[in-house]
């Protein structure tokens, strides 16, 4: 570094910036550079310019230095300097002028450089936050990041290949349009292994699309090439020297055609070979090349379960014949399903379980296949086979027709539970929706045709009109015979029929003579009347009743019932639904008219007539044998109500409407039976009453007025009761046990016998009042009071 004080050395540091001469001293030049140099130092110039405008020889030594100070050599030189920078001044600023408009210049290149540079990296910075949520929105580790970066280098590779595919077919379409060939495609047919019969039927399904655009001629036509207007062929060809036009549509079909039929073959002998790869190559390929619809149809139509299938489902059904009674029999407990049926749903059970496992191997699409391959199971082999079925059974009877109806439901339903639960092709992970939507909708249309309409319902009113008719068939014969005029109870349960009586007689006997009657339901119904034949039922003055074939039977009754509830059980199982209520409704109107109408108060319309009759009884005793018909009466109506009021308002609650239609019905219907059994109890104690009033009547005058000559006899103890006593004693007994067997002991058969005791007590008070009585009598009435 430079010193305070300028020394010779100091100049000399710098010999090629300081030269040059003036009048008096050479004075220190410089330029631009000099002040740009890196080294340059202000105090180090200004030292600089001071030595040179010093002369050297005063310099020498001290003995100059005490000489008095010329500032003039340094005027002169700093003037210089100041022009000289001025000068350096002006060329600076004509410099940074020019470097000024480098630099706006620069920045205005720069900066539409900056606004490029700032679209591609926000484009970038986009993609990134693109992947970047994709990645964290999948949760997306370091391994599925090189899954993707191998995903997008796939798509790169298949973008080549399409651009290869385009050139190919490119040529393909040039070869078989020029000439007439298919040599590229057959050797890639030949050749190409799967990936290749791949590659062929996309090929091949592009060329018919660009064959149907390019030449639409070809597409036109409706018997091949003959009918061509302008080529070598045509009508009007000679005249024209057009180049040959080649049918692209004929060739492209026969050889799509030969292609497919050469996958199928090859599909079929893997299939064969179970070897699955190959049998999903051929899939793939077919799926492209026409959506799979020939593989599926032959994978499906071809299966050894409907070869086998399409030979049995023609034989009749076998079966035991006892099996067939039990099932019309209404007694009986239905033997379940049909043989043959249950072991088609086993079979299929089996078979759509172990070939699923096979289709989710063989095709790429499974599910579709599955879907074809469960509709033509239900579709063909388990809805011909219950079609079957229930054909025969409906030629058995209605009942067996309903039974085979609810039990082959029901196992159908369990098939489709156990399908659902084994997953098919998504075992053994839980059933596809779509799979499960297609069982579910199979399931539905095997039984369209039984539960259309009132179809379904229709069929358990007219099942239970014909057994209630059967079974009151000799009931309404024997009460259809009772004449006018009875005078035992017996003989009058065969006094007048009703026309209801009448009409539902005769409505059984239609139905026996009908031709769609089936004769195994025909021998069923006259079973269950009684019955012997047909013949027997039409000439109704032949058959033969008895005594018991008129009065209610409560085993007859349950009968009905349970009937009744088998069909009602049998309609929620089959049709449960938003016509519940309605077809409850439609079932108790059934059994209000058969045991309400027809049954019971046919019966005790029967008892009160004769009860009415045998009060003006004078002769003989009257007939009180009508009396024991009260217990199963009364027994009966508490079954039907607590039936209705258990089983069957409970269900037609949903529908307040019907709900209120149905009570008001059965209120009405049991309250006109307790009224007939009111009107009955009575005239029954009118009957008694009138008759002990008879025996009463029958007194001496004098039996309470004994003669002496009586008192005093050995045997006047014997003649202490009197003989009117002992009779109406005897009645009373007879009626007692009769009474207890009718009436159920309880609050009723108390108001009854305390009704009849009162009136009872009323008589004896007017009969004692008519006679005298002396010492000895009124003893005799004591004994007799007790």
């Amino acid at each position: 570094m430079p010193g305070t004080t300028s020394s010779p050395s100091s100049v000399s540091r710098q010999p090629s910036v300081y030269s040059g001469r003036s009048v008096f001293h050479h004075a220190s030049t410089f330029s631009l550079e000099t002040f740009s140099n890196r080294d340059f130092i202000v105090k180090d110039f200004v030292e600089t310019l001071s030595e040179s405008a010093v002369p050297p020889n005063r310099r020498s030594g001290p003995a100059n230095q005490a000489n008095a100070f010329d500032p003039k050599p340094f005027i002169r030189t700093f003037e210089h300097a100041l022009s000289r920078m001025a000068e350096l001044s002006g060329d600076l600023e004509h410099r940074e002028n020019e470097l000024s408009a480098a630099v706006r210049r620069a920045e205005a290149q720069h900066a539409s450089t900056l606004q490029s540079a700032d679209q591609r990296l926000e484009q970038i910075r986009q993609s990134f936050n693109g992947l970047d949520v994709s990645w964290k929105g999948e949760n997306l580790d370091s391994v599925n990041s090189v899954v993707k970066i191998g995903q997008r280098l796939e798509e790169l590779d298949r973008q080549r290949t399409r651009a290869e595919d385009a050139r190919f077919l490119i040529q393909c379409w040039m070869e078989v349009s020029q000439r007439g060939e298919l040599f590229l495609l057959e050797d890639l047919r030949r050749q190409g292994g799967g990936d290749g019969k791949v590659r062929c039927a996309s090929l091949a399904r592009q060329l018919i699309k660009i064959s149907q655009s390019l030449d639409p001629e070809s597409w036109k036509q409706v018997n091949g090439p003959s009918k061509q207007v302008n080529g070598v062929n045509g009508a009007h060809g000679t005249g024209n020297h057009r180049p040959r036009r080649h049918d692209t549509r004929e060739l492209l079909e026969k050889f799509s055609e030969t292609l497919e039929k050469d996958l199928l073959r090859s599909f079929d002998e893997f299939y064969r070979k179970e070897n699955f790869d190959g049998m999903q190559d051929c899939a793939r390929v077919l799926y492209d090349f026409n959506g799979g619809a020939s593989v599926i149809g032959a994978f499906v139509n071809q299966h050894q379960f409907f070869i086998d299938r399409s030979q049995l489902i023609t034989e009749e059904l076998g079966g035991d014949t006892e099996a067939w009674e039990r099932l019309a029999d209404p007694d009986a407990e239905p033997p379940g399903i049909e043989p043959s049926l249950q072991s088609l749903i086993d079979e299929v059970k089996i078979v759509v379980q172990e070939e699923s496992s096979i289709i989710k191997r063989a095709f790429p699409y499974a599910e579709q296949v599955m879907v074809k391959f469960l509709q033509r199971i239900f579709q063909q082999s388990i809805q011909q086979k219950l079609e079957t079925v229930l054909e025969k059974a409906n030629t058995i009877s209605s009942l067996a027709f309903l039974r085979s109806l609810q039990a082959a439901r029901s196992a159908l339903s369990a098939l489709i539970d156990d399908l659902k639960m084994h997953g098919l092709t998504e075992s053994p992970e839980p059933i596809s929706p779509q799979i499960t939507l297609v069982l579910d909708q199979q399931f539905d249309d095997l039984f369209v045709p039984y539960f259309a309409g009132s179809s379904y319902i229709e069929r358990e009113k007219r099942n239970l009109e014909e057994l209630y008719s059967s079974l009151l068939f000799k009931f309404t014969i024997f009460h259809s015979r009772r004449r006018k005029a009875p005078t035992t109870f017996m003989k009058s349960l065969a006094k007048s029929g009703s026309e209801m009586l009448a009409s539902a007689r005769d409505a059984y006997v239609e139905r026996l003579d009908s031709s769609d009657l089936a004769p195994a339901q025909k021998a069923m119904l006259l079973r269950v009347a009684g019955l012997k034949d047909a013949e027997n039922a039409k000439a109704q003055t032949e058959i033969e009743v008895s005594d018991e074939d008129g009065i209610l039977s409560t085993a007859n009754a349950k009968r009905m019932l349970k009937w009744l509830a088998e069909a009602i059980g049998r309609g929620l199982e089959l049709n449960g639904g938003n016509e519940t209520a309605k077809d409850v409704f439609a079932l108790h109107q059934i059994l209000i008219t058969n045991m309400g109408e027809i049954y019971l108060e046919t019966a005790l319309d029967a008892a009160n007539d004769v009860a009415a009759s045998q009060e003006s009884v004078t002769k003989n005793e009257p007939d009180l044998s009508y009396i024991p018909t009260l217990n199963p009466a009364i027994t009966i109506m508490h079954l039907l109500s607590t039936f209705i009021h258990t089983v069957l308002l409970p269900l037609a609650a949903p529908n307040i409407s019907i709900r209120k239609t149905m009570s008001r019905s059965t209120t009405q219907t049991l309250d006109s039976l307790e009224s007939k059994v009111n009107n009955i109890m009575q005239h029954s104690i009118d009957v008694i009453l009138n008759w002990t009033s008879k025996l009463l009547s029958a007194q001496k005058k004098t039996d309470f007025r004994p003669r002496d000559d009586i008192t005093s006899g050995a045997n006047y103890l014997e003649f202490l009761q009197t003989p009117t006593c002992q009779s109406v004693y005897n009645f009373l007994s007879r009626l007692h046990p009769l009474f207890l067997t009718a009436i159920t002991p309880g609050q009723n058969l108390t108001s009854f016998f305390l009704e009849l005791a009162l009136g009872f007590r009323g008589l004896l008070f007017q009969h004692f009042q008519k006679f005298q009585v002396n010492a000895a009598g009124g003893i005799m009435v004591t004994k007799d009071l007790t």
